[in-house]
C-alpha cells in the first residue's frame, strides 16, 4: 500500500488530478491518476470514470478512466485509536448566526413552505504541516464503515471525506440506494433508542425516495429501518433497492435522487431554494455526490457528507442538521459541533 500512496503523493506534488478511495467495509484502496490537468465535464452519465458533482447540480466533473492510470492495493486495517478530542465551540457570533438560520427554517416549516430542510454551516481551521495522504490514511483507519476519499484537481481544489451515505449503486437494471436520517452521539451502548422526531423524519425521507423511484423502477423493495454507526455518530438507515424500467436512464435516476432529503429537505425544490437563499455561503461540492461511474459496467455513488476542502493551509469543514417542526436551535447547534469531530479527529 505504501508504494501506491507514494505514487499518489508524487502525482499530487506535480499538481495533477487524482482520486484515491476506500469503499465501506473493504480492505482495498483504489486510485485514478489522471495523466493531464484537463477538466472533463459529465455530459450524459454514459462516461466512465470517477465523478465529482456539486450540491446545486451545476458542476459535474469526471476523472475519466481512459485518461488515467488506475491503481489499487490491499491493506490491513489497523483500527485507529484516536481518542475523543476536546471540541472547542466556535465563537458566540457563529453560534447565534446558525441558531438564527435554524429558527428561520422552523418558521418556514410552520408557514408550510416545506416539511424539512437541512441547514449547514462552514468552519475554517488553520493547518500546520498538513499531509493529504497521511490524512487519507487516518480517515481509512478511523472510519472503516464509510466511503473514504481524497480528491484533487488543480482547477477544482482538494477535498477529503468519510461519508456514510450511498446515493446510488447500479449494476445494469438493478439498483440500491438508502434513506438516512437521524443523528445521535455514540454513548458506548449498542442499544440505540430513537426519539419520535427522528423516527418520523426517517419515514418522511423513505416515503419520499420510494415515491420518486416509482416513476423509473418496475419494482421497489424497502427494508425495515435500522441503526448504522459512522465513526462516533449513529444514524437511522433504510435500504431501498429494486429493478429499473428498460426505458429509464442512469441520468434520470441520479437526477431524481440528488440532492437527497438527508442533505436538502422535503419537498426538494422548495427546501433547496431556501438553502441557496439563506445559508450565506456556497456549499460547492459539500452535499454533492461522488464515486465510480460505469466502471466495470457498475456505478457506485456516494453523497459528499462529513467532508472538508483544503486550501491555502486551511481546512474548511462542513456540518449540516435536519430541521423539522420539532427542532430546537440550541440542540441543532450541538449536533453540528458533534459532526465537526469527524474531520477534526484526523487533522
Amino acid at each position: 500500500m505504501e508504494k501506491i500512496l507514494e505514487k499518489v503523493k508524487t502525482h499530487y506534488n506535480q499538481n495533477l488530478p487524482f482520486v484515491i478511495y476506500n469503499k465501506p467495509n473493504t480492505d482495498k484502496i483504489i486510485g485514478l491518476l489522471q495523466q493531464n490537468d484537463n477538466l472533463f465535464e459529465v455530459k450524459d452519465f454514459n462516461e466512465k470514470g470517477f465523478v465529482f458533482a456539486s450540491f446545486d447540480g451545476n458542476q459535474t466533473y469526471i476523472i475519466p478512466e481512459n485518461q488515467s492510470e488506475i491503481i489499487s492495493a490491499n491493506f490491513q486495517i489497523k483500527e485507529n485509536s484516536i481518542t475523543n478530542i476536546q471540541l472547542n465551540s466556535p465563537d458566540a457570533t457563529v453560534k447565534n448566526q446558525f441558531e438564527d438560520l435554524v429558527t428561520k427554517g422552523i418558521q418556514a416549516i410552520a408557514n408550510n413552505e416545506f416539511k424539512k430542510v437541512v441547514l449547514s454551516r462552514k468552519e475554517t481551521l488553520n493547518l500546520v504541516d498538513f499531509d493529504v495522504i497521511d490524512t487519507f490514511k487516518k480517515l481509512v483507519q478511523t472510519y472503516p464503515t464509510t466511503f473514504v476519499y481524497g480528491f484533487h484537481h488543480p482547477k477544482i481544489g482538494t477535498w477529503l471525506g468519510a461519508t456514510p451515505e450511498q446515493l446510488l449503486k447500479a449494476n445494469e437494471d438493478e439498483f440500491h440506494t438508502m434513506a438516512l436520517a437521524g443523528t445521535q452521539k455514540d454513548t458506548g451502548s449498542n442499544e440505540v433508542v430513537w426519539p419520535k422526531k427522528e423516527q418520523e423524519e426517517q419515514q418522511f425521507v423513505t416515503d419520499y425516495i420510494v415515491d420518486k423511484l416509482k416513476s423509473v423502477a418496475s419494482e421497489v423493495l424497502v427494508s425495515k429501518p435500522y441503526s448504522l454507526k459512522a465513526g462516533s455518530i449513529w444514524h437511522i438507515k433504510t435500504d431501498i433497492s429494486g429493478t429499473l424500467k428498460s426505458s429509464s436512464s442512469l441520468q434520470q435516476v441520479i437526477q431524481l435522487l440528488h440532492p437527497t432529503p438527508a442533505v436538502c429537505g422535503l419537498p426538494k425544490l422548495e427546501s433547496k431554494k431556501f438553502i441557496l437563499e439563506n445559508e450565506n455561503y456556497s456549499r460547492t461540492f459539500y452535499t454533492g455526490f461522488l464515486g465510480e461511474l460505469n466502471m466495470n459496467n457498475k456505478t457506485d455513488l456516494f453523497v459528499n457528507l462529513r467532508s472538508m476542502e483544503i486550501s491555502n493551509s486551511q481546512a474548511h469543514l462542513f456540518m449540516g442538521c435536519g430541521i423539522t417542526k420539532d427542532s430546537i436551535p440550541e440542540k441543532e447547534w450541538e449536533e453540528s459541533i458533534n459532526k465537526s469531530s469527524t474531520m477534526k479527529k484526523v487533522l
